[in-house]
């Protein structure tokens, strides 16, 4: 395994994260199994561990945070979310003052740890002023529930007027941010939200690598059945074109050359970006972040991304 810094920070994450969305709670129910994917993730030498206070209401960290309680909390790297309602009441949803800190209390009671390594702003909240915002994640800082915050799927202008309104009043501002990128889905990243992180000093740890598991080859014959994608028509209707089908078996012959799997391509292909830090992989297996671990380390030289790039965006 390899590590970077998290942005400027000095917290250093795994190349490959291990996260509970779409996964425990729900795909993965099962307490004995979610400990087998703990521990082969912790095994390969993962130390960042993503949840969500949405993710299977409350229930992703629960099932996570039982099997992390098996290793010595200082060398783990754990993260949750909030912003999403988790109940009916007015006030248990967004980025108000009093949401922030009544969320992290409850996902660190959830999680059974004393505190995260850091908590996202799940998205950007349109009804709460960013003073509050900032504020509100500062003072879960200074009370060490929190030793960094960072934010998730925010527009590039409003992750720089939290990053400035910090600076401009002594505040711990966000070290990172957290957006869908992938080799199918890249242009928000790289048009908007690079150009200002990489300047501004805020990693980027970034989720859905694989496209729902497109890029790793399972949907080259077609849709199987009880597949990611298959459940989520949004995702399917944007990903599940013949036009992106056909790019991934065209990647298969470039992964074959360099002895790795297309899933392994994928993740490397993201980390080829000096601005990510890390890489937010799911498994309902053992054996698959094993398999997707492998890509850490792994560095794509100039030919192998000329010719990615050739399949992506053919002229």
């Amino acid at each position: 395994m390899e590590f970077r810094n998290l942005g400027r920070s000095g917290l250093k994450v795994s190349e490959v994260a291990l996260g509970g969305w779409e996964t425990y709670g729900r795909s993965v129910n099962d307490e004995a199994m979610v400990q087998d994917i703990v521990k082969a993730a912790y095994d390969e030498g993962v130390n960042f561990f993503d949840q969500a206070d949405v993710y299977a209401r409350g229930r992703s960290e629960e099932l996570m945070g039982a099997a992390l309680r098996d290793f010595p909390r200082h060398t783990l790297v754990i993260s949750s979310k909030v912003y999403w309602p988790m109940s009916d009441d007015v006030n248990d949803q967004g980025l108000s003052r009093k949401h922030v800190l009544e969320s992290i209390d409850k996902s660190l009671k959830r999680l059974g740890t004393d505190y995260l390594d850091i908590y996202f702003a799940h998205r950007y909240d349109e009804t709460v002023p960013m003073d509050e915002i900032v504020m509100a994640f500062d003072q879960v800082i200074r009370s060490g529930r929190a030793l960094y915050w960072g934010t998730s799927m925010w527009p590039a202008a409003r992750i720089a007027e939290a990053v400035e309104f910090a600076r401009a009043h002594g505040l711990h501002g966000p070290v990172t941010e957290q957006p869908e990128y992938s080799m199918i889905h890249r242009d928000r990243v790289e048009k908007d939200i690079l150009p200002y992180t990489e300047k501004a000093g805020v990693g980027l740890v970034v989720w859905s690598p694989l496209a729902m598991g497109l890029l790793t080859g399972k949907y080259d014959a077609g849709r199987p059945e009880g597949a990611r994608l298959s459940e989520h028509e949004g995702f399917a209707r944007d990903f599940l074109t013949e036009e992106n089908i056909q790019k991934v078996r065209d990647l298969r012959p470039i992964a074959d050359g360099l002895g790795i799997t297309r899933a392994q391509l994928a993740v490397a292909w993201l980390l080829r970006q000096k601005g990510v830090s890390s890489v937010i992989t799911g498994a309902t297996k053992p054996q698959q972040i094993s398999d997707t671990v492998k890509a850490a380390g792994v560095r794509l030289d100039a030919g192998a991304v000329q010719r990615i790039e050739e399949i992506l965006n053919p002229v």
